[in-house]
């Protein structure tokens, strides 16, 4: 099965609404169309600036795609400070970080709260980007496939194997997440293919090929070509690099570097 490459910049806690509308209109300078036709490209910024990107998008027509880095997985009601799945689905955003390693370390993130997130968008008619890696100190103890494993079994919870093939799943080792420090090519691959070798075990054939999954973990220009070259591999989850305009660019240009 054919999947597309789905390149998807994570701004985090960066930017202004009007620094990120400028850089939009730096990156998309940078792009022609035959990027778009072999890419799908993410923007994620801040929720401050959602509205702006989303109607920059649309009255310049871009072929970017919005996306936002969490959400609550109730409806509505008295959650002060949380921001809904359908407040995001009204914005049009098309994808939903879920569970990325800062929100599981500094804020408490178990499984079950990002199982209840990863529904929740589902319901909303949005795509989750579950987020799974594993810690230095659990890599170096052999526990790196058994950590990840365990994170997809509670993440998905619940989620039919129909679900599943249409999500993204983003393989991030903690270790490499701003860090500079990046895993193997052949590394990322084999855990993305442990990803996918999981999801079959515990849904079908048919999800395991479908889902796309990312790698993610201080991804660049130098190593994005070498990453984007592995079968496993179906994309980049970018988190500095994307506030870049130059460099993400040239992320999102890998099919031609």
């Amino acid at each position: 099965m054919a999947r597309t490459p789905l390149i998807a910049g994570n701004w985090k806690m960066h930017l202004n609404h009007l620094e990120a509308i400028q850089l939009v209109q730096q990156l998309t300078y940078h792009l022609e169309p035959r990027d778009y036709d072999a890419s799908e490209i993410v923007v994620i910024p801040p929720f401050t600036a959602l509205r702006s990107i989303q109607t920059l998008i649309e009255n310049d027509r871009l072929d970017l795609v919005l996306g936002a880095q969490n959400c609550h997985w109730e409806d509505g009601g008295a959650f002060t400070g949380e921001i809904s799945p359908p407040m995001l689905a009204k914005l049009k955003v098309a994808y939903v970080l879920c569970g990325h390693s800062e929100r599981r370390a500094l804020f408490g993130e178990t499984d079950e709260i990002v199982n209840r997130k990863v529904r929740a968008v589902l319901a909303a008619g949005m795509t989750p980007i579950l987020c799974v890696g594993e810690t230095l100190e659990q890599r170096e103890a052999g526990d790196a496939e058994t950590v990840v494993r365990g994170q997809l079994a509670g993440s998905l919870e619940g989620v039919g194997a129909e679900q599943v093939t249409g999500m993204v799943v983003a393989y991030e080792p903690v270790w490499a997440i701003g860090t500079g420090r990046t895993a193997t090519s052949t590394d990322a691959n084999d855990m993305c293919g442990a990803v996918r070798a999981a999801l079959g075990e515990r849904f079908t054939g048919a999800a395991a090929e479908g889902v796309r999954v990312q790698y993610g973990g201080s991804v660049k220009p130098g190593n994005v070509a070498e990453l984007m070259r592995q079968p496993e591999i179906d994309g980049a989850l970018v988190g500095g690099a994307s506030l870049d305009a130059e460099d993400f660019a040239v992320i999102c240009r890998h099919h031609r570097l």
